[in-house]
């Protein structure tokens, strides 16, 4: 498995004789065979710049950087993949920060590239290949002419053409998982947030957030539009938008009111959880799925990458545990960090988390950051590191009840929330 490295123009080659190498957090490892996988449809491969690439001779075992101008390469993978490694790399300059992407180690092996990860869910509904642009564009112009007044379809029309965000892009597909936006404020400050960064950062923000209040008629529109299929889900708690239960009564408004109409499909929130009382009522309007941002079960680490205001993990914890014992089908979005998530002590605080908060599913996302700046930001390691694949295999022994995927599921036969017509 040869070092895969790119020149300053992106052009990507296979070196001759070194091994492909990889990192666990601050450390470059070898990889394993079983660790790897080809190259997913729909991935992504990119040079990191101000990186060199750092490979290893087979004879010698010597690690070895390359010059300057060959940089490391990594794979951004589809959803439904989980990276198991970043790219194996030194930085050429300390002070750049990578752009906010999920970085996997790419290897040149058998004639292809292959990568280190592991398949986690089905990726064929999250697959870019699967949303024609000819359907898409008919679908915007269908959607956006038909409700000339609601801002909400012409947010998501940039958000799908312009981002090419399948959530949004689903919402005028009329199919599976859409968004709808509903909240321009948040109560974190998270380090690696996609849509909002200070002047100071050193980031850019790869979305921009939406910079209005929607109306209740507006969520209503694009709720009705949607739910039309048993399996349709409608998401609160998009990458363009800060936190959506702060904007938690035009929530439970729209949402007793699309429940007032059908009780077709599925209702999810992706929140950080953190306003107990927001989350009360949200659930008990009518909520189905809940979906849950965290990093860590540890209050150290959560509390350094969200920076929360005016609420902390206790609070989190306590309102997945209320949305449970609702019969809401709960969830963690959990960002996962080769060489952090899979600490021996992250990895024993999360199992105890998901125990007492009776979550059904966890969904495992690569953490879009810059490594070494996420790296100087949490707590250091205090026991062994597992490995990625360990970590999985400890998850699935250890929560047998527990899901393991990477995106919102409808629930299984049985276990979904009974609907509820509520009259207004």
């Amino acid at each position: 498995m040869y070092l895969v490295y790119a020149d300053e123009q992106g052009n990507v080659f296979d070196h001759p004789s070194l091994y492909g190498l990889a990192r666990s957090g601050e450390m470059i490892v070898e990889m394993m065979e079983d660790e790897l996988i080809p190259l997913p449809e729909g991935a992504t491969l990119v040079g990191l710049p101000s990186t060199r690439a750092v490979g290893m001779d087979p004879d010698s075992g010597e690690m070895k950087p390359l010059p300057n101008n060959a940089q490391a390469v990594g794979a951004l993978l589809p959803q439904g993949f989980t990276r198991l490694y970043l790219p194996g790399y030194v930085k050429t300059d300390k002070e750049y920060k990578l752009p906010l992407f999920g970085y996997s180690a790419v290897v040149w092996k058998d004639g292809q590239f292959y990568v280190a990860a592991q398949l986690t869910d089905d990726p064929e509904k999250w697959n870019p290949m699967n949303c024609d642009t000819d359907d898409l564009n008919e679908g915007v112009k269908r959607l956006t002419e038909k409700y000339p007044d609601n801002r909400l379809y012409s947010h998501l029309s940039n958000c799908a053409l312009g981002y090419e965000c399948l959530t949004s892009s689903n919402t005028f597909l009329n199919r599976w998982e859409g968004g709808v936006p509903v909240s321009h404020s948040c109560n974190a400050g998270c380090f690696g947030c996609i849509s909002e960064q200070p002047d100071d950062s050193g980031f850019v923000s790869p979305q921009t957030r939406m910079n209005f209040r929607p109306r209740v008629d507006e969520l209503v529109e694009v709720m009705l539009e949607h739910l039309k299929t048993p399996e349709s889900i409608i998401s609160f708690g998009q990458g363009c938008e800060g936190e959506p239960s702060t904007q938690a009564k035009i929530i439970i408004d729209a949402i007793r009111e699309v429940r007032s109409v059908t009780d077709m499909g599925y209702i999810n929130i992706n929140t950080n959880a953190g306003l107990n009382d927001h989350m009360r009522g949200i659930v008990d309007a009518g909520l189905d799925l809940m979906r849950v941002s965290t990093i860590s079960a540890l209050d150290d680490h959560y509390n350094a990458y969200y920076k929360p205001r005016g609420y902390n993990l206790a609070n989190v914890e306590k309102s997945l545990r209320y949305a449970t014992d609702q019969g809401v089908y709960t969830s963690i979005n959990y960002l996962i960090f080769p060489g952090v998530t899979d600490r021996e002590e992250e990895i024993e605080a999360m199992v105890e988390f998901c125990r007492r908060t009776g979550l059904k599913l966890i969904q495992m996302r690569n953490l879009n950051i810059d490594p070494e700046s996420y790296l100087g930001l949490i707590p250091k390691a205090q026991g062994e590191i597992l490995g990625m694949k360990q970590m999985i295999d400890i998850f699935k022994a250890e929560l047998p009840e527990v899901v393991i995927g990477s995106f919102t599921h409808v629930p299984p036969e049985g276990m979904a929330r009974p609907k509820k017509i509520i009259t207004l």
